[in-house]
């Protein structure tokens, strides 16, 4: 069999040298494509084929897809979390070396001097008192969110000497257990905001964290914080920055995307959205994205999608796999246990999971399973999606 993934954006061939060429055509023009495998491409307002079975994301932030409008189909949505967590890692330090030491405004004062050698000695001694930093040792790091990127942030914070402070009430046992001890877990944000002298921000856009950063948390924080954000514009209610920096209220904002509010603002930095613009976290989505899709579309496993439960069970021998994505309600197993049975077909094996409102079932049988009865089983109140392997 012949799987069919159509690319939505330049995708790296480390990660495209996954998918085996005797088993897979991959490329932009893919007609029925079984997956769409993309970065930023949107498809929000596109019609999606009916012979999609999924959607991989070579990054980590999934806001460019409609998520529950492929739920509502069966569809796993699949994203890389973690890839890229090294390079957004790299930048977010970076970024704070760059609001510690007004590294940005200083290279600009210094690009701008003329005149020879005696008269630019002169105005360097003259400007640089303008540009004076802080050092790190023994300042105070707040990381809202801790996951993958931000468990690395602030371990990496820990290590420069700094006081690191966190807070994510959802953090996975796997992300806590990488959390240097010296990190302090704080129950509430604005306990948080309270203590810091640098905020930054790791969380993806979801509707609870659209805004997360408004008038009222930026009135906590002291007058010398500074605030970063690599995670998504719409998080920070950029109006409030603005007023809290012509306020005096905060002592800078760097971020990763320009907007007409903020460019040539002084006090602020933008970058254009390089939090993970390198070949290694390219190349890792790439790899990361493909493993997953190939895992689905041949075994019906699930790995890290943002809408369907993980779901990973070894294959029985000389059998038949059901993979059955259906709404989270009692007695769907038994519902389809049941057809099993009256067709005199064995389950060798299943497994159920569920996530939400979601809910995912793969199950061995021992035959074949005639396309009478899948349709059957797809007929159930609450299948989404039922394929046989």
């Amino acid at each position: 069999m012949t799987y069919r993934i159509k690319t939505l954006n330049a995708i790296s061939n480390t990660g495209l040298s996954r998918l085996p060429k005797e088993d897979y055509e991959v490329g932009p023009d893919v007609a029925d494509p079984d997956a769409l495998l993309l970065r930023s491409a949107s498809l929000h307002g596109v019609a999606i084929p009916g012979s999609v079975l999924a959607v991989a994301r070579a990054g980590a932030g999934t806001n460019n897809i409609p998520v529950p409008e492929y739920s509502a189909l069966g569809i796993p949505v699949f994203n890389t979390p973690g890839a890229n967590a090294n390079a957004v890692k790299e930048l977010t330090i970076a970024a704070i070396l760059l609001a510690a030491r007004n590294i940005i405004d200083a290279a600009a004062f210094a690009h701008r001097l003329d005149g020879d050698a005696a008269a630019m000695d002169q105005a360097v001694e003259a400007g640089k008192k303008a540009y004076v930093g802080f050092e790190l040792p023994g300042r105070t790091l707040a990381v809202i969110g801790l996951g993958a990127i931000g468990v690395e942030v602030a371990n990496a914070a820990c290590g420069l000497g700094m006081k690191v402070l966190g807070y994510d009430p959802a953090v996975t046992v796997e992300n806590a257990w990488k959390l240097s001890p010296f990190v302090e877990r704080v129950t509430s944000p604005e306990a948080l905001l309270k203590r810091a002298d640098i905020v930054t921000l790791h969380v993806p856009l979801i509707p609870a964290t659209r805004g997360l950063i408004g008038a009222g948390q930026l009135a906590l924080v002291k007058p010398s914080t500074v605030l970063i954000n690599f995670s998504r514009a719409p998080i920070v209610d950029e109006a409030a920055v603005v007023k809290a920096l012509e306020a005096n209220k905060l002592r800078g904002y760097v971020c990763d995307f320009p907007s007409p509010a903020l460019n040539k603002r002084p006090k602020v930095v933008t970058l254009p959205h390089l939090g993970a613009s390198t070949k290694e976290a390219e190349e890792n989505c790439a790899r990361m994205a493909a493993d997953q899709l190939r895992g689905y579309l041949e075994q019906g496993v699930i790995l890290n999608s943002v809408n369907f439960p993980n779901a990973d069970l070894p294959r029985s021998e000389n059998t038949r796999r059901l993979c059955i994505a259906n709404s989270n309600v009692p007695n769907m197993v038994g519902q389809i246990s049941g057809l099993l049975a009256g067709a005199g077909l064995n389950i060798a094996d299943l497994l159920n999971r569920s996530k939400g409102e979601l809910a995912y079932t793969l199950i061995d049988v021992e035959g074949d399973v005639p396309e009478t009865l899948l349709g059957e089983i797809r007929s159930i109140a609450g299948v989404l999606s039922a394929r046989v392997l």
